[in-house]
């Protein structure tokens, strides 16, 4: 079960705003002419109403319009991101979408080749995956034998050598490091050479549709395998790591580190 932190924090926002906004219109003047002789004291819920519910609007209009943190848990996108990253996501420039909805309501931003974006999976929409645009609609797109051609023009590589770490992503070591060239924009991807080629791909991108990869090609569940992903679906572009902590032994509080080189890092 995956846990909706939009909805939950929408659902506060909303009952926030109710219980304090009745006590004052309904509740907060008979209080302060209390027969008593003295003001009563206003109930514990309408307190904690009155002060989260500024906290809880400021946090949504962020998370939602603007800029929303996520955290990196797999190796799919290695060498550019690491299982531990924390990443910021920008909100706004493929169009503001309502929370929880995700219509969009302004705005005719669209992914451009190379982007690193964060969507809702087709087949789960309630999990966020990462990937890097590699098909635009229009683009004739193939991929055979590991290699990628873009409307009949191969894609450049160009090999920087052997992948090796000795932290996060050791798993990968001997994997291909190349540079890969989308239009104007260069970025590394991995490719394994003792894993076998991927099934063929030969498509043209439909319009409101498309093609991702992972840049740890041999290691990426993408549009290989799944499909397309639809405009509907994209949540925003990755563009920001402001924290590294991994933890692959959960339990082993020697294996938890920070990468303080990868923090303030920007995405490519």
């Amino acid at each position: 079960m995956t846990f909706d932190f939009a909805a939950l924090l929408v659902l506060l926002t909303f009952l926030s705003g109710i219980i304090w906004g009745v006590d004052a219109w309904f509740f907060a003047g008979d209080r302060k002419i209390s027969a008593a002789g003295g003001e009563r004291s206003e109930p514990l819920i309408v307190d904690y109403s009155r002060s989260l519910f500024p906290v809880f609007l400021i946090v949504l209009i962020l998370r939602s319009f603007i800029v929303e943190p996520f955290r990196i848990p797999s190796a799919s996108m290695m060498p550019t991101l690491l299982r531990g990253d924390f990443i910021l996501v920008n909100k706004y420039e493929y169009g503001v979408r309502l929370p929880v909805l995700n219509t969009k309501v302004f705005g005719d931003g669209k992914p451009q080749r190379g982007d690193v974006v964060v969507f809702r999976y087709p087949e789960n929409p309630a999990v966020p995956f990462i990937k890097r645009v590699v098909g635009v609609p229009g683009d004739h797109l193939q991929y055979k034998d590991k290699s990628l051609t873009i409307n009949g023009v191969a894609v450049d590589l160009k090999l920087k050598g052997i992948y090796h770490s000795d932290g996060v992503g050791k798993r990968e070591n001997g994997s291909y490091r190349l540079e890969e060239q989308l239009g104007e924009l260069d970025h590394d991807i991995l490719i394994n050479p003792l894993q076998p080629s991927q099934t063929a791909i030969d498509r043209k991108i439909p319009e409101g549709h498309y093609f991702v990869l992972g840049d740890n090609r041999d290691n990426s569940r993408d549009s290989r395998y799944w499909g397309l992903v639809p405009d509907e679906n994209l949540v925003g572009r990755a563009f920001y790591i402001w924290m590294n902590w991994s933890n692959e032994g959960i339990f082993d509080f020697r294996s938890w580190e920070v990468d303080w080189e990868r923090i303030g890092s920007a995405i490519n």
